[in-house]
């Protein structure tokens, strides 16, 4: 697996850039990804980020939108308005988590 450096954080990722382990991870390598994207992280930008982390966590697998939004509790419009046009895809990056299924 491909290691890349961000932030002074030597980080595993897959092909396409998303973190392969869980505990390299932290919340200011978070800021840095959101950063490189063109995110700004808010209070509910870090709300829905810990809640696919624990989700991940306890599942197994990186949640899917509608999960976010039934299970999180979290308004799909207002994820579209946080992290435009892709927000599952772009949570999963920012939260060190693999790219949610059914994302192309």
């Amino acid at each position: 697996m491909p290691v890349t450096t961000i932030a002074d954080h030597e980080i595993h990722v897959d092909d396409e850039g998303f973190m392969t382990v869980y505990d390299e991870w932290d919340e200011e390598l978070a800021k840095s990804l959101a950063a490189a994207i063109g995110v700004e992280m808010t209070d509910e930008s870090w709300r829905a980020i810990r809640f696919m982390r624990e989700d991940f966590k306890s599942e197994g697998h990186t949640p899917t939108l509608r999960r976010i939004s039934t299970v999180g509790g979290f308004d799909t419009k207002g994820l579209f308005a946080l992290f435009p046009k892709k927000p599952a895809k772009k949570m999963a990056y920012i939260a060190g988590l693999p790219k949610p299924a059914g994302c192309v």
